[in-house]
């Protein structure tokens, strides 16, 4: 039995038992408990591979498979409830997009910079890119998917343009570090592997990176850059 074999062995023992006496009892026949006359005398001589009608598994690969397997389900757990898109009944096109890329934007997989273009509470008309993963990490993204408030990008994101009063600001993020004395435009260098990501519209995005226009009623504008990091690992 090669090594992969032995851990699917023990994973099917392990979640099919709580405990591993419960394992040991389900290898101790009637016939074994009238010769011995001691079910603990019984477990000892399964465990140690002297009785049982099947697989010898030893306490400690047990208890360690049991163990792994737990935080694991915990950590499934975590993740499903960390999605704040979960569960919601989205109708508008933007938040689909954002829904369908929150968990692998959470877990790295994918990194989005969100175009908005769209007026402020002041009716002044703003834009800016934003980084989905920073923004997701840094806020509660509860009142974006339930409606109570647009996602606006803010003079704290990647890049923040108000057209009034012509204020521009840019900052680099945890993922993304500005380039903004690029001739043609700002651009963005995904720091995990140093690829860049070109938000001209009339350029290509960039090495593994995708532009795709949202339709959407909440903005006048809105656009949504992903790039999938090739670093090897």
């Amino acid at each position: 039995m090669d090594q992969d074999d032995g851990l699917t062995a023990v994973d099917n023992i392990v979640t099919q038992f709580n405990t591993y006496e419960d394992f040991l009892d389900s290898q101790i026949t009637t016939v074994d408990l009238f010769y011995l006359e001691d079910e603990g005398l019984a477990r000892q001589l399964v465990e140690l591979g002297y009785r049982g009608t099947g697989e010898v598994v030893k306490r400690e690969d047990f208890e360690s498979r049991k163990a792994a397997i737990e935080i694991a389900r915990l950590a499934e757990r975590t993740q499903k409830k960390t999605l704040t898109s979960a569960g919601k009944n989205l109708q508008e096109n933007f938040l689909k997009a954002l829904a369908v890329r929150e968990e692998d934007n959470r877990n790295g997989k994918v990194s989005s910079v969100i175009f908005i273009r769209d007026r402020n509470s002041h009716g002044q008309e703003i834009s800016g890119y934003i980084d989905y993963a920073h923004r997701l990490k840094s806020e509660d993204f509860e009142v974006y998917f339930t409606g109570k408030k647009r996602l606006l990008p803010r003079s704290t994101d990647l890049s923040f343009y108000n057209w009034d009063s012509q204020v521009a600001v840019w900052n680099s993020t945890p993922n993304y570090q500005v380039i903004a004395d690029n001739p043609e435009g700002l651009l963005f260098k995904y720091k995990r592997d140093r690829k860049i990501l070109n938000v001209d519209p009339k350029a290509l995005p960039g090495d593994n990176s995708t532009r795709i226009p949202i339709q959407t009623e909440l903005y006048i504008q809105a656009v949504i850059f992903d790039h999938v990091s090739r670093r090897k690992t």
